[in-house]
């Protein structure tokens, strides 16, 4: 049924003319169709919206590569998709080179101002509530998107970036159709948006689903970024803007709400760099799987994960086994996340032990195929890897915003773009920097306020130009040095389960990968209970857990995956979520 479905939306999507120049429109054209699978060659994007997969497709229809596509994207979802990306925030971008075989990243984490100290979020001796730290200037890090789109773009792109940023200006400028997912979003921030005088006036009164959303301050500032570079956002006005409204919030004066100050700088902008980073590898029943290193945890956690289970033989066990299995190996892994996961260049993280087999047998022998391990369970020591030995004291995992946004994009070259970028809430900060359109991040609440387990060293303290862990885990799967998946995903700390998920489900289990990326979701992040989706409670598989001991809490959604992968037979297929955020959008250049 659902392969009947999208063939039929696809076929529809066929029919679409397409749209006159930007100048030319006067009115937002009509919402377009949301299709979460296309097939085809030329090239192929996946997105959650479908203006911004529309426009990557241009791009490569044009002759742009995947990189090219990939920042297009990305600058269109910072208009259609504003709560959960955009300039004001961060990501780490994962590239595949064809010619090279070579995988590279990016990070684009936002980083703390130099002012930020170990007692960032400590007032008179007492930790600031984590509901004030959310809407305050004090929780914004400094943005890395702008830099990652300039740096991606000169080293692998064959686009400026105003040519890149035009079409995300122009779709800024005529509007867009809100759906259901943007009324939402704003109507679970009104109360907060409506304290800040700047994003009062941008998303108030809430804009019904239908009509057309405008945001000509945005376009205005995407035309500055194409006319002068990033260079107005780390140096120039844009900057300028950006550090008064950190520190002198806008907030209205019929406000009740303690909306406290940061202490951000010019120089924190304008020292700002978006580095190369060596990518993590596991390698998994033959495959090279390729993540994001730290300061992300989800290279390290999913490739810990599946060294876990490499042993398991997913493929040869029933759902329930396979289930319990997957629950346990991201149980263990998060326990050695939590306990050794930071930045880098702040904190010693042993990266290459985390990823050892060595390591991974020491923490699969823990699993029972018949009980539950008991949770939270302590971490180990991947320096000093001992059979089924468990070291100190165990470290919760801690809260993390769930709105964030992937794209993965792939070209008629073969590139491959896997592309995470967040404000963290939903919404970010709630505070629109005035006169620019783009909501600001509250990332820096993704440190830990204070240490997780008391006398126990936790690597995800503040500190003055350190980024903050993350879970975003942009990954690309290689066999013998030529692209088979690349997927990611919003969702917080859930992102790392989501992203495994899949994995194991279409890698193990063989599903379809639209079907892989729809099936029901649970979430174990070394806690008693797992975050499990209603779909997923409702199966027979759940009670079969249940009876070994797994708990459950119950939540909607789960993720929101996007994956591209490529057939045996040279096409590729994008593939997106068929319900979850109200359906993703997958785009082919050349449907066949």
């Amino acid at each position: 049924m659902l392969r009947s479905t999208v063939a039929s939306a696809l076929a529809s999507l066929l029919l679409v003319v397409p749209l006159a120049p930007a100048q030319a429109q006067v009115q937002a054209p009509a919402a377009p169709p949301r299709v979460p699978e296309a097939v085809g060659s030329g090239g192929v994007v996946s997105s959650i919206d479908p203006d911004a997969s529309q426009i990557g497709v241009d791009v490569l229809r044009k002759g742009g590569n995947a990189v090219d596509a990939a920042v297009a994207v990305a600058a269109a979802l910072g208009v259609t998709d504003p709560f959960s990306a955009g300039i004001g925030g961060g990501g780490f971008f994962v590239h595949y080179d064809a010619r090279t075989r070579q995988v590279s990243t990016l990070d684009g984490r936002e980083t703390a101002p130099a002012s930020a100290g170990e007692d960032l979020f400590v007032e008179n001796g007492k930790v600031v509530p984590f509901a004030e730290a959310v809407t305050s200037g004090l929780s914004v890090g400094v943005p890395g998107t702008p830099r990652t789109w300039q740096r991606a773009l000169q080293r692998w792109g064959t686009l400026s970036l105003d040519r890149a940023l035009k079409p995300a200006e122009d779709l800024a400028r005529r509007g867009f159709v809100v759906d259901a997912t943007f009324h939402r979003q704003v109507t679970g921030n009104a109360e907060r948006f409506a304290d800040i005088t700047s994003t009062k006036a941008l998303y108030l009164p809430v804009p019904p689903v239908g009509s057309t959303f405008r945001n000509p301050d945005l376009a205005d500032t995407y035309r500055e970024l194409r006319e002068d570079g990033v260079s107005a956002f780390y140096r120039g006005g844009v900057g300028r803007d950006v550090v008064e409204t950190v520190n002198e919030p806008p907030v209205d004066p019929a406000a009740t709400r303690n909306v406290r100050p940061g202490g951000m700088t010019m120089s924190d902008l304008g020292d700002y760099n978006a580095p190369r980073r060596e990518p993590s590898r596991t390698r998994y029943r033959g495959l090279d799987v390729f993540g994001m290193a730290p300061p992300a945890s989800g290279g390290t956690t999913i490739g810990e994960a599946l060294n876990i289970l490499e042993s398991a033989e997913p493929a040869h066990q029933t759902q329930a086994q396979y289930l319990h299995h997957y629950l346990e190996a991201g149980k263990l892994a998060y326990a050695d996340r939590n306990r050794w996961v930071g930045d880098p260049s702040f904190v010693d993280v042993p990266t290459r032990e985390l990823l050892s087999q060595r390591f991974a047998d020491s923490r699969a022998c823990l699993i029972s195929p018949t009980s539950v391990l008991a949770a939270p369970v302590a971490p180990g020591d991947p320096r000093d890897p001992k059979p089924c030995a468990t070291t100190g004291e165990d470290a919760a995992t801690p809260y993390e915003g769930t709105d964030t946004t992937h794209l993965t994009v792939a070209d008629k070259w073969g590139n491959v773009v896997a592309y995470t970028l967040t404000l963290e809430q939903e919404g970010g900060s709630g505070i629109v920097v005035p006169g620019r359109g783009f909501l600001l991040n509250n990332e820096l609440t993704d440190f830990s306020f204070t240490p997780v387990t008391p006398g126990v060293p936790d690597p995800n303290l503040p500190g003055p130009d350190k980024r903050p862990r993350s879970s975003m885990s942009p990954t690309i799967v290689l066999h013998h040095g030529k692209p088979v998946l690349a997927l990611g995903s919003p969702g917080g700390a859930s992102i790392i389960t989501s992203v495994l998920q899949v994995l194991t489900q279409r890698l193990d289990r063989k599903l379809h990968l639209v079907d892989a990326i729809a099936a029901p979701r649970a979430s174990q992040r070394n806690a008693a209970t797992t975050q499990a989706e209603t779909a997923f409670l409702a199966t027979g598989e759940a009670e079969t857990l249940r009876a070994l001991g797994h708990q459950f809490t119950s939540t909607a959604e789960i993720g929101a995956v996007t994956a591209v992968e490529r057939l045996p037979d040279g096409r590729w297929r994008a593939a997106a979520e068929t319900t979850r955020r109200g359906g993703g959008a997958a785009r082919v250049v050349w449907p066949r």
